[in-house]
Parts: C-alpha cells; structure tokens; sequence
C-alpha cells in the first residue's frame, strides 16, 4: 500500500522535457532520461537463463530482505526475478557513465551481477562493486569472468566494514549506485561515509528511495540534508554533487 500511495504521488507531480528551464536538467532529461536504450544481447541471454535456473542457494541477508521471499534459502530465479535492477534502469546509470565519461564507479549490492556487467561496458571505468554474500559473489565472479571484465573489482564481505575500509585508499569516486540495506540508517550511513569521497561533480544513485517509509525517510533526509540537485525517476534517487548545478528538486517522467 506504501508504494502504492508513493506512485500516486510521484504520477501526479512528475515532469518532462516542457517544465524544464535549466539546460542541464533540459539536455538531462533529453539526452538520459527519455530515451529509451537498447539492450545487451548477451547479458540478457544470461537474464533469461538466471530466470529459469531453479537451483536452490542460502543467503546471508544484511539488508532489509524481500517482500517474495521471507527465507533464506531461494532459487536462483527468485533472485534474478525479483532482487535484480531493473533493465531500464540499468541501461540509464550505463549512459549516464557514457555521457559523462564516469572513470570510477562503485555499486554497493552486488546481486547476480547483471547490473554490474552494464555499468562496466565501457573498459575505461573502473566499477568496484561490493556484495556481502558469499554465494552471490561467486555466482557473480563466474559471470565476470565468462563476460571477461577485467574492469570490474570484487569486494566481498558485510559492507558495515568493507565500505569504510575501501574507502580509505579509493580515489575520488565519480558515481556510486546503493543498492543494499534498504533500511534508513544504514542508508544514510552510507550517505555520510561516501559524501567526502565523491569528486567534484560526482552523483550518488540511491535505489527503491519509495520501496517502504524507512527509504522515503532516508531519501527525504539526504534531499534537506545535502542541499543540492536531486532528481526522484520513482525507481531510484538522484544526488548531484556539482555545486554549479540548481539547488532543486524534481520528480521526472521516467
């Protein structure tokens, strides 16, 4: 019921391309956000056969779980049907890496992999991405290696203490996509850790910003608290960090 009410609110206060008179929000919305991009064949291939794959694994959940399935043991479709991002809304952050030439990217979620095999399409990105379950990491890592991705780092282990290890040696992170503990102090901890590390123009994606009231919490404090560009597609939350940008906020047809 909770999402159902946050769509309604979103449906109704969404904008496009018309209500837009900032040339980047503009040429944003133009250039990303409307367009719609075609897939990889081959890692849809791999979709399709993680859907059918009724092999059964035992996670280790750190997050906030899942509204299908309460147990820890899952088939392996379950996960890619249901805990998997969305294609549209992998296909966009793989062109917002593109347009902006994004050289360091970071993913807190790892999953099956899928998302991350778009993010790092593009061999002069470096995505470090990190995934706290064991199983899901090697499942993921086989992926990695049959797609020969050299560009892509695996961080396995609770990110409670890879993330603030990671970040003390990273360089200035361009994007970062959370896709972990959907939860509203985990995220904002998150939120807090990455802040000082993000370069000057970087932009942090925060997933399911409407999937319960802890997110919407989480996602209504980052949009106070940071004081610059946020941009809600539904599916997930923008931050930009470029302080040339408008400090606004907007809801946009996605």
């Amino acid at each position: 019921m909770f999402q159902i009410l946050a769509y309604i609110n979103y449906w109704f206060h969404q904008v496009d391309e018309h209500s837009l008179h900032s040339p980047f929000l503009f040429s944003f919305y133009q250039e990303l956000v409307k367009p719609r991009f075609d897939p990889n064949p081959d890692i849809e291939q791999l979709r399709a056969q993680l859907r059918k794959d009724s092999t059964l694994i035992e996670l280790i959940d750190y997050g906030a779980g899942s509204r299908v399935n309460k147990s820890n043991k899952r088939k392996i479709a379950t996960v890619a049907k249901h805990s998997t991002t969305p294609l549209k809304f992998s296909l966009f952050l793989q062109q917002m890496i593109r347009h902006f030439k994004y050289e360091n990217v970071w993913e807190l979620g790892t999953s099956l992999g899928l998302n991350t095999l778009y993010l790092s399409e593009n061999e002069a990105t470096q995505v470090t991405t990190f995934e706290g379950d064991p199983t899901l990491c090697e499942i993921s890592g086989g992926h990695f290696s049959q797609f020969k991705r050299k560009n892509i780092k695996q961080v396995s282990g609770d990110l409670d203490e890879t993330l603030s290890k990671a970040l003390e040696t990273s360089l200035p992170i361009d994007m970062v996509y959370i896709d972990a503990n959907h939860r509203y102090e985990p995220t904002i901890s998150y939120y807090h850790q990455l802040l000082p590390k993000m370069s000057s123009k970087g932009v942090i994606v925060f997933d399911d910003i409407h999937w319960s009231k802890e997110m919407q919490k989480a996602w209504d404090y980052i949009q106070k608290d940071a004081n610059s560009l946020t941009i809600d597609l539904f599916e997930g939350g923008l931050l930009f960090l470029d302080p040339e940008l408008p400090k606004e906020n907007w809801l946009l047809t996605f």
